[in-house]
């Protein structure tokens, strides 16, 4: 009983708002595990109190005190039930998203009891092997030595259960559901007829060798008629080059693939020229391509090479280096080639990528391969909180910014903005080389910090972002959890939240980090409303 005010106190704190909405599973799932985690703090704690023989409380009165303490539980856990779907339509408001449904307590708290349970049971499950074993053990080993054994090797039988049947056959499953998707030819990405685009004919890539990714890539508008007629100006033909995993055998020949396609095309002959590194699933968000390409007026090349079919959390899991491996190959075979170029005859250079692709992006080129003629920039979106150059930054930041937005020296190098076109403060134009980070301060992606387990993460402390609940609160152990249910929800919420960028944000980074004054506030708004109308 002495363990039940904390396992309520957990429960409770997983039903207050986070960085994005959760839906009833989801919410359930987390709660339980929360309302674990809460039992677990309360059973050693009362585990350590009894050891260190401290004063308890008589029988009598022990079993009244018990009464009291179940009866308040109930009523708090009760009492918040009531109150979390307010907490997250509350949430749901700030981000434009439409109420939650009155039902959800009754399916939160059966839900979270059913997890709860499962949890319990396989506690009670490994005390028990723990127990026979240190019986077995106990006719040749000490009793403490037995005890010792038994439990490591009932944490070896459950980590190899759980490692090698539980997760590699989830991982198993998400394998073949990604592969069947990344196969799939879809209706809305045809086959392209222009000589100039990537799986045509005369391209050096098989239109079937691009994964589902790669044809979306590809085949998405806009065209040179297109952006003539939203900008009212005339246009080229955006070039888009794509390389699926199945295109080429490794990492390094897909590089050179797309560097012979980039050729094939004259892609160096456009003023701007952008390597823009895939998502896990090798997906480039096509709000950000199609942001550049209207303000460019088609000018740009981009090219793009699969890594992964996965989803982007789960194929930083299973296998990071292989993103980093192409990401590197791709860079050095286009760069290299680009710096051999006269310098007043190739085009502007600069790196893009959202999510596990801007981590990807940061790590593939380093100071000593760039410094002695370097590329022009890069705009990172939604970067990963490992993301080495991001976290450099963010810790070194001018005193008095927020984490979530913050100022670096004096803007010249680097530069932060969110979906508001708000900008950290900014003392000097820019640089020769620039980075640009677009993110939101809901994008758990980018916050989520381990350290929340026994710590309040910095960017919690006010003020906090335009799109972050003041009703969020950290409490140990629970925080890390909601944040980690928030990375593999993160793009649920609506354009503009969360993990996800709409073509308004994008268009207002680009225009920034490439300097097109032309491109004002005003006239990025009609143009995203005109492109929205045309979707």
């Amino acid at each position: 009983m002495p363990a039940l005010p904390f396992a309520t106190l957990f429960f409770v704190a997983s039903l207050t708002p986070s960085l994005v909405p959760r839906d009833t599973a989801v919410q359930a799932i987390l709660s339980g595990i929360s309302l674990a985690a809460g039992y677990g703090v309360g059973l050693v704690l009362v585990s350590v109190w009894y050891r260190l023989q401290l004063p308890t409380l008589r029988p009598d009165l022990r079993q009244r005190v018990k009464g009291v303490i179940g009866a308040a539980c109930l009523m708090a856990a009760a009492a918040t039930l009531w109150q979390a779907s307010d907490w997250q339509n509350g949430l749901r408001l700030l981000l434009a998203m439409p109420p939650v449904e009155t039902a959800r307590p009754f399916s939160i708290a059966g839900g979270a009891v059913a997890v709860f349970l499962v949890l319990l049971w396989l506690v009670r499950l490994a005390k028990w092997l723990v127990a026979r074993l240190a019986n077995k053990f106990a006719r040749i080993l000490p009793g403490p030595q037995a005890l010792l054994v038994s439990i490591l090797l009932t944490a070896i039988i459950f980590w190899n259960i759980g490692n090698g049947v539980i997760v590699r056959g989830a991982l198993n499953t998400a394998d073949r559901i990604y592969a069947g998707l990344d196969g799939r030819f879809e209706d809305a990405s045809p086959r392209p007829q222009d000589p100039r685009k990537t799986g045509a004919a005369g391209s050096l890539v098989e239109w079937d060798s691009l994964g589902r990714m790669g044809r979306a890539m590809v085949a998405a508008s806009p065209d040179q008629a297109q952006i003539a007629a939203l900008t009212g100006a005339e246009a080229l033909e955006p070039l888009r080059v794509y390389v699926g995993l199945n295109s080429a055998p490794d990492p390094e020949a897909r590089a050179r693939l797309a560097l012979q396609e980039l050729l094939r095309m004259d892609a160096f002959s456009r003023n701007t020229l952008v390597i823009a590194t895939p998502t896990g699933t090798g997906w480039v968000d096509p709000a950000g391509q199609q942001a550049l390409e209207y303000l460019l007026g088609g000018d740009v090349a981009t090219v793009s090479v699969q890594y992964s079919y996965l989803a982007s959390w789960i194929a930083l899991l299973t296998n990071p280096e292989y993103g980093v491996e192409t990401a590197r190959a791709v860079f050095s075979v286009v760069y290299d080639h680009w710096r051999d170029l006269p310098s007043d005859a190739r085009p502007a250079l600069y790196l893009n990528g959202l999510s596990l692709g801007s981590l990807n992006s940061d790590q593939s080129h380093d100071l000593h391969q760039v410094v002695g003629d370097p590329f022009h920039g890069a705009l990172w979106v939604g970067p990963p909180f490992s993301s080495p150059t991001w976290l450099e930054v963010t810790r070194n930041r001018n005193p008095g910014s927020p984490a979530w937005l913050p100022s670096y020296r004096d803007g010249s190098a680097v530069r932060f903005m969110n979906q508001t076109g708000l900008t950290s403060d900014i003392a000097a134009p820019w640089g020769r080389f620039r980075i640009l980070y677009l993110q939101h301060a809901s994008d758990a992606v980018v916050f989520f910090d381990p350290r929340a387990t026994w710590r309040r993460p910095r960017w919690m402390a006010g003020p906090r972002g335009p799109d972050v609940s003041p009703g969020f609160h950290w409490l140990p152990i629970v925080t890390v959890l909601q944040l980690g249910v928030d990375i593999m929800t993160a793009i649920k919420p609506p354009d503009g939240f969360g993990h996800s960028y709409d073509f308004t944000s994008y268009a207002r980074a680009w225009a920034m980090l490439l300097e097109l004054p032309d491109w004002t506030d005003a006239r990025i708004d009609a143009l995203a409303a005109s492109h929205a109308a045309q979707q």
